[in-house]
């Protein structure tokens, strides 16, 4: 089968190697002898496999490895007692291997795809498990409520979007241009606002005083202010630090309003407890069958195009979801 693997850790020009692999068993370390082999007809390109072409991500295997924690495509095998069987198209995330004709993954990270697509499949479950776990199991949010999203053009951000509406809640966007309001406005926000030196000021003012929720992904010099934006009891909830600084938080602020920071690392707790990533495959199903989950695609690349995938996240140029097509229905 046809592959990309991480063969040096130099960056995403340099990293990448197209290769003619073996096929993986249908047997996952998350789940030795409960794993599902996928015929890979879309792959996610997310922002760990940038980090893992440097060698910054806290998953490392040895070199050389095939990158790519998320796919779409069709069901070739399927271990007894698996809710999916062959022949099923299916969004599946197998943490590794992912950008390969065939991959493998746990059956409990196996879900049946509807009437998405595949390019779209590729975008389910790394970023609209992560809105879930951050927005409703962590953030605890309600519906009535008011969410900010920072970087909401992005997989996260359009993924956290309509995952807040499918609770209930009331979306204003932040973004950095115009053109990335037109995809947070395209991914359901009911507010843009452009980030600039008012944008919290502009915030406050359309949200009649605060917002209950902020979704940040991004980090940075912004956070202070988010955490100005919060209403009385308000959460900011943590969930990555795609703009390159961790922020540090002075905790008399949180006194004032008596308001929260939340950490919110979907990953490492989730890959454990098999019936927490059922329970959430489940609910995102029902709000892709509600019509409030549909993944927005941005650029599509072949898969030995892989590395040019990777410097449009690392040139923070994407919008929505970016995808490897492996084969032509992608």
């Amino acid at each position: 089968m046809r592959a990309v693997q991480i063969v040096e850790e130099s960056g995403p020009e340099g990293a990448l190697a197209l290769a003619e692999l073996p096929e993986p068993e249908a047997v996952h370390p998350l789940s030795p002898g409960a794993g599902v082999l996928v015929e890979v007809h879309a792959a996610g390109v997310s922002f760990p496999e940038l980090l893992q072409t440097r060698g910054e991500y806290q998953l490392k295997p040895p070199l050389p490895f095939v990158p790519g924690s998320e796919v779409a495509g069709v069901v070739l095998s399927a271990s007894e007692g698996a809710s999916v069987k062959p022949g099923d198209r299916v969004a599946a995330f197998c943490a590794l291997g992912g950008w390969a004709e065939t991959a493998v993954a746990p059956e409990f990270f196996a879900f049946p795809l509807g009437s998405l697509d595949f390019a779209q499949g590729a975008g389910l479950i790394l970023n609209y498990h992560t809105a879930y776990f951050a927005l409703k199991l962590r953030g605890r949010l309600g519906g009535g409520e008011t969410v900010l999203v920072h970087g909401a053009a992005g997989g996260v951000g359009t993924a956290s979007l309509q995952v807040a509406k499918g609770l209930g809640a009331r979306t204003i966007a932040v973004v950095s241009d115009e053109a990335k309001a037109r995809v947070a406005s395209a991914a359901g926000a009911e507010e843009v606002v452009l980030l600039g030196e008012g944008w919290k000021d502009e915030v406050l003012e359309r949200s009649g005083g605060g917002v209950d929720l902020v979704l940040d992904p991004v980090g940075g010099d912004r956070f202070t202010d988010s955490l100005r934006s919060l209403r009385e009891g308000g959460r900011v909830v943590v969930v990555g630090f795609t703009g390159g600084s961790i922020p540090e938080v002075r905790v008399n602020r949180l006194l004032l309003r008596n308001t929260e920071v939340i950490g919110a690392g979907w990953g490492a707790y989730v890959m454990g407890k098999p019936e927490l990533n059922r329970e959430i495959g489940a609910a995102i199903g029902r709000m892709a069958e509600e019509g409030h989950v549909a993944p927005i695609v941005g650029e599509r690349f072949p898969l030995e195009r892989a590395a040019e995938a990777l410097k449009l996240l690392d040139e923070r140029r994407a919008t929505g979801k970016v995808v490897l097509e492996l084969r032509a229905d992608a």
